[in-house]
């Protein structure tokens, strides 16, 4: 009821703000015209009596005082006539009392309409929109209601046929998205009861166990990573796992070294472009926290490289020392084949000059790597909305048909505004 209220006060308040400008304005143009009529008239008696003192004195003959008294005469006259059209259209404008009244017809017309259009006053009580993050709540809220039937649907398979170890495992990925973390641990317990010891089952009871510490490598976690990694050093959901804790703790350079190793198999299991992206991002912090990855500690890269020197043009300088920092994307495309990089670097304007190495690590995707092609074109990219890909506002430079198997240091200039989009 008090929406409704409200809504009558707001009514009230536009009508008294309409009608109170238009008696104002009434009142306003009264009392100019009243101010102007007696100046003209107190003026027009000023200068007969300057006009009279002066002929009385001589100053000026009976000639000049018969030219002054006329023009002074003609002079009232015109302001006279002038006055009383401001006054016609005073007058026509106080005959204009239509437009308040059209004006507040139309709110009134308008706001009954609205209220029926909405509906009753409970209706309008309720928010019309959702806050953004009710409608996150709503939308996480769905979420675990449909993992919920899912982990339904699953037991219900288990008591069918309760030897099913994908169904078991399927039933553990399950719990942990609805935060039963024991119950996780327990479906991966019976999958192992079933097939035996595998890495990938040790490596999601300690994701399970993980979480369930509260994301931290308790002896329990440690002893499950140790079992997973004895059977599979490369097992993806032990070491991403690893990796994320790495990250989580701003220790970037280790979780490359975790996450590199998983992307570079090549297992069908693994997100590699996702994983890929994670990598770049541990680079960047780790670039802009001034730290290095321990090469001695790294996996060997394997396969030729480019050994790019990437600086910025002085007119390109010129312009981008007045911006804020800017993302440079520098990468290798196939000079024969698919358009999208094979290798690929992500840093920023402030870190140029620098000598960046393209190799088979920074593959996007395992099946497209710098070392299964002869030729590449090479682009680095300076872009505006730090977003990859070459756009108009973008500084590039581009360098065609490089052999990959040369090994030779490339000089690689930023000094080309794009103007039109680049494919």
């Amino acid at each position: 009821m008090s929406t409704v209220i409200t809504l009558v006060v707001l009514l009230l308040l536009v009508l008294v703000i309409v009608w109170l400008h238009f008696f104002r304005q009434q009142q306003v143009d009264g009392f100019d015209q009243n101010v102007r009529d007696d100046t003209n008239v107190k003026l027009y008696h000023e200068h007969k009596a300057e006009i009279e003192a002066d002929f009385a004195q001589g100053k000026i003959d009976q000639e000049n005082y018969d030219y002054l008294t006329q023009e002074l005469d003609q002079s009232l006259l015109q302001d006279v006539q002038e006055n009383q059209q401001h006054e016609e259209v005073f007058e026509q404008k106080s005959l204009s009392i239509i437009w308040p009244v059209s004006i507040s017809l139309f709110v009134l017309i308008f706001s009954f309409a609205l209220y029926d259009k909405i509906g009753a006053f409970e209706q309008l009580s309720q928010p019309q929109q959702m806050s953004q993050q009710d409608q996150f709540a709503q939308e996480e809220a769905a979420r675990q209601q449909e993992t919920l039937s899912r982990v339904a649907d699953l037991r219900e398979q288990i008591s069918q046929n309760p030897n099913n170890a994908d169904t078991w495992y399927s039933l553990g990925q399950a719990l942990v998205g609805v935060g039963d973390f024991n119950g996780a641990i327990a479906a991966f317990a019976k999958v192992e009861e079933i097939d035996g010891p595998h890495a990938d089952i040790y490596g999601a009871m300690a994701q399970a166990t993980y979480y369930r510490e509260n994301q931290e490598i308790t002896p329990a976690v440690q002893a499950l990573i140790d079992k997973a990694l004895a059977l599979d050093p490369l097992d993806p959901s032990t070491n991403i796992m690893l990796g994320m804790d790495s990250f989580m703790n701003q220790e970037y350079a280790k979780a490359i070294q975790y996450w590199q190793p998983v992307i570079d198999s090549g297992r069908s299991n693994v997100n590699a472009q996702a994983l890929q992206e994670a990598v770049n991002e541990a680079k960047n912090r780790l670039s802009l926290t001034g730290g290095e990855v321990n090469d001695a500690e790294q996996t060997p890269v394997v396969g030729p490289e480019l050994t790019l020197e990437v600086s910025i043009g002085e007119a390109a300088m010129a312009e981008l020392i007045q911006q804020e920092d800017r993302a440079v994307f520098i990468y290798a495309i196939a000079s024969d084949g698919p358009k999208m990089p094979i290798a690929a670097v992500k840093v920023f304007a402030s870190d140029l000059p620098a000598t960046i190495v393209l190799n088979d690590s920074q593959a996007m995707m395992p099946q497209m790597k710098l070392s299964m092609f002869e030729k590449v074109h090479v682009f680095a990219v300076i872009s505006q909305d730090g977003t990859p890909g070459v756009k108009p506002g973008d500084y590039q430079a581009v360098v065609r048909d490089i052999q990959v198997a040369s090994g030779e240091p490339l000089d690689v200039i930023i000094d080309e505004k794009v103007t039109d989009s680049v494919e």
